[in-house]
């Protein structure tokens, strides 16, 4: 659509294909959504009209005849492919025509964690197995979707002994690894790799480090590759969990206070705010103290990014695609606010013509712990 940058649609029941050039060229606006706290999503326009087989073909995909219809949509930038989504659609909505515009069929759908949401397997017993081995053994039937699992091993071992408890499989998928990684302090997503039709399914701790993307810079002239961006410097909401750990011999429980900071989550900013809200987390008692110390610590990091940033870009400009899930830099904002952030939110928006972002940037303090930003 841009010079040096291409746009590519795969839609097809199960197995994805390129689409034809006469639904690309019906393609007037794609949007992508990637975020941390949640499932990415994704926004087709097409314009048709009354005679469109469209209309057809995407009605099937949203009924009986074909009960679930993949969508890839990736772009390619001098060479490198970008795949934004790897999802299944979930919505078709047609909009009339009026005297100025005609007719819209706006396609919505959601990644694969979809998949994962459809069916309640709910009892399947797992004798024996870790935490780790449940995921492992769950995510194994999405093999077929191009799905890998990167499953990170828990420092809280838990391998039950049949004779008293052997764990079961409560609701659908998704609930069952998801409430699985919060027992441990984790986090589960599914992320498309840059090849189209592969995609990772991670469970494991959320990783703030790494190599940051190329810096966003404000206010510095030529140099300048955002659009805006405004900054929020949050206070009130910071918490401090404090576990109760219960100790049989005194047979007392031992408050403890965590903090929201591990080795891989480090600081990004030297001036916290003080925790003005204290919670106690009275279902640790009767955990042992890894376990108690892993969901603490989970707890502590959902309330830890005091400040923040919106704005928006244009890729040309920037030069490449900024994506969720990583560290980036900032310039030009001033001591207080520059510096390393992590991405918590990607929206893509692809015109013809135009391909911007809408991001969403946070970290746990003011002035940042790097002398140096790199460009």
């Amino acid at each position: 659509m841009l010079k040096g940058i291409n746009l590519t649609l795969m839609i097809g029941p199960a197995v994805p294909l390129p689409v034809s050039k006469s639904v690309l060229d019906a393609l007037t606006s794609v949007e992508v959504t990637n975020k941390t706290d949640g499932p990415s999503v994704f926004q087709l326009k097409f314009s048709i009209d009354k005679q469109s087989a469209l209309q057809t073909i995407f009605m099937l995909g949203g009924g009986a005849q074909i009960p679930l219809v993949r969508v890839v949509i990736f772009v390619t930038i001098n060479g490198s492919t970008i795949v934004l989504m790897d999802g299944v659609m979930t919505d078709h909505q047609i909009t009339p025509g009026s005297n100025t515009e005609g007719p819209m069929l706006t396609i919505s759908g959601e990644d694969l964690t979809r998949v994962m949401d459809y069916i309640d397997l709910t009892g399947i017993p797992y004798p024996c197995m870790p935490p780790e081995a449940r995921v492992l053994l769950a995510l194994a039937k999405y093999l077929i979707f191009g799905v890998a699992p990167v499953v990170i091993p828990s420092i809280m071992i838990d391998v039950p002994i049949p004779i008293s408890r052997i764990p079961r499989h409560q609701g659908t998928d998704l609930q069952y690894i998801r409430s699985l990684a919060a027992d441990v302090g984790y986090t589960f997503y599914v992320e498309p790799t840059p090849i189209p039709g592969t995609s990772i399914a991670y469970w494991g701790p959320e990783l703030r480090v790494g190599l940051p993307q190329g810096a966003l810079n404000l206010d510095m002239d030529a140099y300048t590759n955002v659009d805006s961006m405004n900054f929020a410097f949050d206070s009130e909401h910071k918490e401090l969990p404090i576990l109760l750990i219960y100790d049989p011999a005194i047979k007392v429980p031992i408050p403890i206070p965590i903090p929201d900071i591990t080795p891989l989550s480090p600081p990004l900013g030297i001036i916290p705010p003080i925790p003005k809200k204290i919670r106690w987390l009275h279902a640790t008692a009767r955990l042992n103290p890894i376990q108690a110390a892993l969901i603490g610590l989970a707890k502590a990091a959902k309330t830890s990014d005091a400040v923040s940033a919106t704005g928006s870009l244009d890729v040309m400009r920037y030069g490449q695609v900024l994506k969720a899930r990583h560290l980036v830099g900032i310039r030009g904002a001033g001591p207080a606010f520059d510096g390393l952030y992590f991405v918590k939110s990607v929206t893509h928006n692809i015109k013809r013509g135009e391909y911007k972002q809408n991001f969403t940037v946070a970290r746990n303090g003011l002035l940042s712990t790097f002398s140096r930003v790199p460009a």
